[in-house]
Parts: C-alpha cells; structure tokens; sequence
C-alpha cells in the first residue's frame, strides 16, 4: 500500500497568507467607509451644566 504524504503547511506559508488576509480585509473596510457629514445641530444647543434656580439653591443651602 503507498503512502500518501500530505502536503505539510510551513510556518512561512501561514505568514504569508495572514498578510494577505490582513491586506484584503483592510482594503475592504476602507472602500466601505462613507465620509463624514457635516453637524446637522446649531452649535449652541447644550445638553450639559446648565446653573438654573434650583442649583442657585442647592449651592445656597449647602454653605457653611
């Protein structure tokens, strides 16, 4: 009966194809990419710290 000898897969041929993988897939993420739209919001619409009456009180009732 013959043997049949696999074809061994070398370190060198791993490296090789992963650089290839690795070049593809980034070729593929880039060419999906859409560019970046401009803000649609005014620029003085703020959702943060606002010093309203209540926090006037807060910081009133809160001194020493």
């Amino acid at each position: 009966m013959a043997k049949t000898k696999k074809p061994e897969s070398t370190r060198r041929d791993f490296l090789k194809l992963s650089g290839i993988g690795a070049a593809a897939g980034a070729a593929a993420i880039a060419g999906a990419q859409k560019p970046a739209e401009a803000a649609s919001r005014p620029e003085k619409v703020s959702a943060g710290y606002r010093e309203t009456a209540h926090v006037k009180t807060a910081y009133a009732l809160s001194r020493f």
